[in-house]
């Protein structure tokens, strides 16, 4: 019975480089939208530049807004994925070297699952901000309750910000 302990206790153990799947996938999903988002931002800038050219007959001042926002929306995901791969990296199969040698302030040097947790919560909730920014800016108002629905929405979200920081200052 021993030996049927010794060996289910090494397979356990090692089940953790399953890890590696999600590791590598974030990664790769990482890079990606790493791409993506500068392709977008190259588009804009090209877009802008055959506007000013005069080669252009679509207005810049329809798009650019919205579609530099959405830029910064796919980076900020790409910076979750590569925090939750680096992450779950060092949590489950080994501290990261570089990152050990950075020092803890670093964002991928996380000690604990809760800390990785935190922190990716805090980019989604920045890109959640930034998504609702993207929404505002297309906002055509139809009636005074508009307005007020924004400023609503507006408070709401600061409301959440200073709570997510008063939370995070209260761990510090």
């Amino acid at each position: 019975m021993k030996q049927v302990e010794i060996v289910l206790e090494k397979i356990l153990w090692n089940s953790r480089f399953l890890v590696l799947i999600a590791v590598v996938s974030s990664l790769l999903g990482s890079l990606v939208l790493f791409v993506v988002g500068t392709m977008d931002i190259f588009k804009v800038a090209w877009m802008t530049f055959e506007y000013y050219l005069g080669s252009s007959d679509q207005d810049i001042h329809d798009f650019i807004i919205t579609d530099i926002i959405l830029a910064v929306d796919i980076y900020l995901v790409a910076v979750v994925l590569l925090m939750f791969g680096a992450g779950s990296y060092r949590l489950f199969i080994s501290p990261i070297d570089e990152s050990e040698e950075s020092g803890v302030a670093h964002p991928f040097n996380i000690q604990t699952f809760d800390e990785l947790k935190d922190k990716i919560v805090r980019v989604v909730i920045l890109a959640v901000i930034i998504e609702f920014f993207r929404a505002v800016v297309d906002i055509r108002f139809t009636t005074p309750l508009d307005a007020i629905y924004l400023a609503l929405s507006v408070f709401a979200l600061a409301a959440s910000v200073y709570l997510m920081n008063l939370s995070h200052s209260k761990k510090a």
